[in-house]
């Protein structure tokens, strides 16, 4: 006898009804609903592309080397999400702003949640190697006003394109990180080293899906940034230096409009005094703007 909830036998005209209607019975509402949009889509995109079985075969090959070579350091299911843009799209539906906020982009995998807390205008480049870098700019509110004891967590690659946890024994630890606090005027600064475009890692089968599209592996330079401040929502984000030569063509789409920022480069020495680097230096300037937490 048929369960209630058999929906007919499966053919390939009704197939996605019928899968559905076997879930009927999930024991988790959000799970059948979820289950439900991705086998609708997944069989009109199965109708649509009517792979050969051997294509088939491959495609869970592709899916299978893709775990295989996930361990405790690397997640190339995340990389998959990254450069199929499905990484910022999550990230665009979960962190929608108000007009006037600063956007949002990937956290990226290289955060280390411990970074010291420094004083305001410290260099972070420990190890004093690339250009120098002055970044500076103000913490402010969708009014304009500024935000007082704002956390400015901020990393970066080296001048080579490297992180401090890619080149333990190379680069000192917790160099170019930091985590800074504004006062009264909303206002930050700090010293760096201007950062390098990199290759996410592509010696896996995702690099090799991006060979296969004919597209690089590569991320334009930039800063990370987590701010936070009492009574707002916490921003995620980075800056982005315009004349990058892939900031066109960011491997994981993570670059927005609005979070690029000029760097400016520096030849005055009386400057470069004042900003306590050696000249030449970039300058960069950028502001944040956060939004209140609904009530």
């Amino acid at each position: 006898m048929t369960d209630e909830h058999e929906h007919g036998y499966f053919t390939e005209a009704n197939s996605a009804e019928v899968v559905v209607a076997r879930n009927k019975n999930a024991k988790d509402q959000r799970l059948g609903q979820v289950m439900e949009v991705i086998t609708r889509k997944l069989h009109e995109a199965v109708k649509e592309i009517e792979p050969t079985q051997e294509e088939w075969f491959e495609a869970i090959m592709f899916l299978t080397r893709t775990g295989q070579i996930c361990n405790e350091w690397r997640q190339e299911y995340i990389l998959l999400s990254d450069i199929l843009g499905v990484s910022m799209l999550v990230d665009a539906i979960n962190n929608r702003k108000p007009s006037g906020a600063s956007e949002s982009t990937v956290l990226g995998p290289f955060h280390v949640a411990d970074a010291p807390e420094l004083p305001m205008g410290s260099n972070i480049c420990l190890d004093r190697k690339g250009e120098p870098m002055f970044v500076h700019g103000r913490i402010l509110d969708t009014e304009g006003n500024p935000i007082a004891g704002a956390k400015i967590d901020v990393w970066q690659a080296n001048d080579e394109g490297f992180y401090d946890v890619q080149q333990k024994g190379i680069q000192p630890d917790f160099n170019l990180r930091g985590v800074f606090r504004t006062g009264a005027d909303g206002r930050y600064w700090f010293r760096g080293a201007k950062p390098k475009y990199y290759p996410i890692p592509d010696d896996g089968p995702v690099g090799k899906l991006l060979g296969a599209l004919g597209r690089h592996p590569y991320r334009p330079a930039h800063l990370h940034y987590i701010v936070e401040a009492e009574g707002f929502d916490a921003l995620t984000t980075h800056i982005f230096d315009p004349d990058d030569p892939y900031i066109d063509t960011d491997a994981v789409f993570g670059v927005k409009q609005s979070l690029l920022a000029e760097f400016r480069k520096v030849e005055d020495a009386e400057a470069a005094a004042k900003a306590k680097v050696a000249a030449p230096f970039y300058d960069v300037e950028f502001d944040f703007v956060l939004s209140r937490k609904k009530k």
